[in-house]
Order: structure tokens, then C-alpha cells, then sequence
């Protein structure tokens, strides 16, 4: 299935530049994908507050309310091929694990994994509880991927920015989209 309808959803866990970074990204592929964005409440409060009020060019990206359930995002006739959360808070980690789907994110969330499409999740907060482990337990038993925002060292970073992609790099390659990411070796 080809990759060109993507969801990005952000929540109020800390970690706003990795979502920025990440829909850089993908409006940079050659693949152009069609990106639909969901804040959260707090996920919109606290990419104000950590990129001063930032706002995306919604000309090439499609911005939905977070309680917008008649939205596109929340059905799986859409075909939105995946669904990355970055970053994501243990409290829609565990909304999304018990099924309650109260909002657009975790409704989207549970279409991502009824329907068997790519479901990534990114979370930043840490320590892990044994809740929160078990949450994540949950969802990759029902197909979910975990990549934690844990940026990497062994490509030698040389900026704050470099720091940021060896996250986002993760997201990328777990997307299939490999071209111009870091390898190991090479």
C-alpha cells in the first residue's frame, strides 16, 4: 500500500520539535503524501508554549480539531495508510489501550488499528511506570509500534536539530521512507 496519506497527531507530553520536524519531513519527500494534523488540547498548549506559536502552513497540510469526529481521520473508508503520534502522552497511550476513544486522536488511533495500518507511537515521558508499560504492551499486541523519543548518539550530532532527526530518522524508516537517512557503516 503506498504511503501517501498520513496522520500526524500531537499531544501535551513535551517534545513538540519532534512533530515539527517530522511534518518538514514528509512535506519534503518526493512523495509529497497528503498529511492530516490533530492536536490534542494540551498537545496545541504545549507546542505554543515550545515553539512560541509556531503556526503550520495549513495550505499544504490539513489541520483537524481534536473533537471533530465527522472528520475524514475518523473513518477507516478515508484510507489514511498510517498514523504517527509524536510525541505521545502516557495518558493517550492509555486512552488508546483501553478503547475509549473520546477524542479524534484516539478515535484515529483505533481506526489505524481495525483496520491493520501502520500505527506508530512516540513517546517522551519518562520514567516508565509499570501502567504505562503495560498500556504500551497492549498496543503492540494489537499491532502498534513504540518508537520512543530517545534521540541516538552514534551518528555524532552536531546540532540541536541533529539531535532531533536521529528521532524522527526512526519514524521515517519505520514509514518505509529510507532514502538520505542515517546508516550504520555506511
Amino acid at each position: 500500500m503506498k504511503r501517501n496519506k498520513i496522520i500526524v497527531a500531537i499531544t501535551g507530553a513535551s517534545g513538540s520539535i519532534y512533530a515539527k520536524q517530522l511534518i518538514s519531513r514528509l512535506l519534503q519527500l518526493p512523495e509529497k503524501p497528503e498529511i492530516a494534523v490533530i492536536f490534542s488540547d494540551n498537545g496545541k498548549k504545549v507546542w505554543d508554549f515550545e515553539l512560541e506559536n509556531e503556526k503550520l502552513d495549513e495550505t499544504k497540510i490539513k489541520i483537524f480539531p481534536a473533537n471533530d469526529f465527522f472528520s475524514a481521520v475518523a473513518s477507516g473508508s478515508a484510507n489514511y495508510n498510517a498514523m504517527i503520534i509524536i510525541p505521545c502522552s502516557m495518558g493517550t497511550i492509555g486512552r488508546i489501550a483501553s478503547g475509549t476513544s473520546d477524542n479524534l486522536i484516539i478515535r484515529a488511533a483505533d481506526v489505524m488499528l481495525k483496520e491493520k495500518r501502520q500505527l506508530i507511537i512516540v513517546p517522551r515521558e519518562s520514567p516508565y511506570n509499570l501502567i504505562h508499560i503495560r498500556n504500551m504492551e497492549t498496543l503492540i499486541l494489537a499491532g502498534a509500534e513504540i518508537i520512543p523519543a530517545s534521540p541516538s548518539f552514534y551518528s555524532h550530532p552536531k546540532t540541536f536539530n541533529d539531535i532531533i532527526t536521529t528521532v524522527t530518522d526512526k519514524v521515517l524508516s519505520a514509514l518505509k521512507y529510507n532514502d538520505g537517512l542515517f546508516e550504520w557503516g555506511k
